[in-house]
């Protein structure tokens, strides 16, 4: 007689198909609303001047001089989270996920196809600025500990914004090659939409590219004190080399790209670290967006890459046996560090878009006795998106204004102080700090941002003091776009 884990079910699979069973409280979800939110949240995070169609009007213009120290422009583009630093690493990485987003997703986007085009362009716009001087590029705005020693406005920061840069004698790969990705997969986007402005990112990619290449090392040694401990990049510079070249070669589809890549592959280790993707680590990222090309039929001799994203599927799948990868009580995705949600959109915009390649291909993911189909690979994706609005044992989004249980007290200056409108004086660097230590919500609600999120035991504290759980941060939010424009159009 054949026992309930016979080949037809293995463990596995029958652990996937209870967590993929929505929770006996599920609702149903206004995916397009929280895609407009989502997308909205970075319209908070703007620095610089802001354009008259600047929607969330508690904000206002700030950081105007950036760059001035130096005779530079280097206004404008995002600040990463809740504090008032410009970090050109992360600020890239969100570039590069929010183009990969429309340029997989838009034609679910409907009507917010533009705003998502206005935030890539947003971002695109400074990184052209950073990129401007030939052999240079400024890669942070701000002094970080002075910074984060005040609990003040952007619009009022009175503290050092010292700018930071790498050149030929202070190399930093990673943050170059990122950017480099950024440019080249924003070059996508405004392809037909703007062709010169499409061309002159291109250009820039490529340039910014070389200059990785040529001078091959890891920022944090250039610029340790000022990068670390904030973003320091653990993992070494290879993996974004590589990341840069594939978005070079899918935005340009030359032949030094693919070479580039073929010839690198093992020794930028593209098979290391398969199941991490975030801001300092883009090796899955790489491999599943090559694997398109594989499946597509285009490229047999990256097939290699195709394995190492089977391999990254595997490693993320409940049931699986991986120390990296845990799942909550609740069935959220837990990976040690901070910031736990970072982890969640990016791994599942991976689930997301190779199961949509995986299906154009009819192909499924082999895992040892086990096979996950494309179908499978949407469904731990959309559970993932499901707890982060609301499907959770706390019944709270963590999205600020998506239902009506969702985090108050989010570890926030511009949300959590009054606003320039309701304050006209300004409030000092101490000032602001009984507004930190306020058990009050905070008076400034920052539509659409996703928080850190709850522990790996489904526990949140909605205070302002526990920032790895309480503070938003826009490489969050970039991934989630192409997510819920999905699930808008598919739900």
């Amino acid at each position: 007689m054949a026992s309930s884990t016979s080949p037809l079910f293995p463990p596995i699979a029958i652990l996937l198909l209870l967590l993929l069973l929505p929770p006996p409280a599920a609702t149903q979800h206004d995916y397009y609303d929280a895609l407009h939110k989502c997308i909205l949240f970075f319209e908070g995070q703007r620095s610089g001047k802001l354009p008259p169609d600047q929607r969330l009007k508690w904000r206002h213009h700030s950081a105007l001089h950036d760059g001035a120290s130096i005779g530079i422009d280097l206004s404008g583009g995002y600040y990463d989270a809740g504090d008032n630093i410009k970090f050109g690493f992360p600020m890239a990485f969100t570039t590069t996920m929010l183009s990969w987003s429309i340029i997989d997703f838009w034609r679910n986007m409907g009507p917010e196809l533009g705003n998502a085009v206005k935030a890539v362009k947003w971002g695109t716009d400074y990184l052209l600025k950073a990129t401007s001087v030939p052999g240079v590029v400024f890669v942070q705005i701000g002094e970080p500990y002075s910074d984060h020693n005040c609990w003040e406005r952007p619009e009022d920061m009175d503290t050092p914004r010292n700018v930071y840069k790498i050149d030929g004698s202070h190399p930093g790969s990673d943050v170059a090659g990122e950017t480099a990705a950024a440019l080249a997969a924003a070059s996508i986007v405004f392809r037909s939409r703007d062709p010169s402005y499409s061309r002159l990112l291109l250009n820039r990619a490529i340039s910014v590219f070389e200059f990785a290449d040529r001078h091959r090392g890891e920022y944090s040694q250039s610029l340790r004190n000022a990068v670390c401990p904030f973003y320091c990049d653990v993992n070494g510079y290879q993996d974004e080399l590589l990341w840069g070249a594939v978005w070079l070669h899918k935005a340009s589809r030359m032949r030094e790209y693919r070479e580039y890549i073929f010839k690198n592959e093992v020794v930028l280790r593209a098979g290391d670290s398969i199941n991490e993707f975030g801001w300092d680590n883009k090796h899955a990222g790489i491999n599943v967006l090559i694997s398109k090309e594989v499946l597509m039929g285009r490229a047999e001799y990256f097939t290699s890459f195709r394995q190492n994203a089977d391999e990254f599927i595997c490693s993320v799948l409940p049931g699986i046996s991986h120390p990296q990868v845990q799942y909550s009580p609740g069935g959220l995705m837990f990976k040690n560090g901070g910031s736990n949600m970072q982890h969640v959109t990016s791994l599942s915009f991976l689930l997301l878009t190779y199961s949509k390649y995986l299906s154009h291909a009819n192909k499924n993911v082999p895992c040892g006795s086990f096979s996950a189909s494309p179908s499978m690979l949407r469904q731990l994706a959309k559970r993932q998106v499901d707890y982060i609005l609301g499907d959770n044992p706390l019944a709270m989004s963590y999205m600020v204004g998506y239902g009506t249980r969702y985090p108050r007290r989010i570890h926030h200056r511009a949300s959590s102080l009054p606003s320039v409108q309701a304050h006209p004086g300004r409030i000092g660097c101490k000032a602001g700090s009984r507004y930190f230590l306020s058990p009050n919500p905070n008076p400034n609600v920052l539509v659409g941002a996703v928080v850190g999120g709850p522990n790996v035991s489904d526990a949140f504290p909605d205070s302002r003091s526990f920032f790895e759980e309480s503070e938003p941060t826009t490489y969050i939010n970039a991934p989630l776009v192409g997510l819920l424009a999905y699930f808008s159009a598919h739900h």
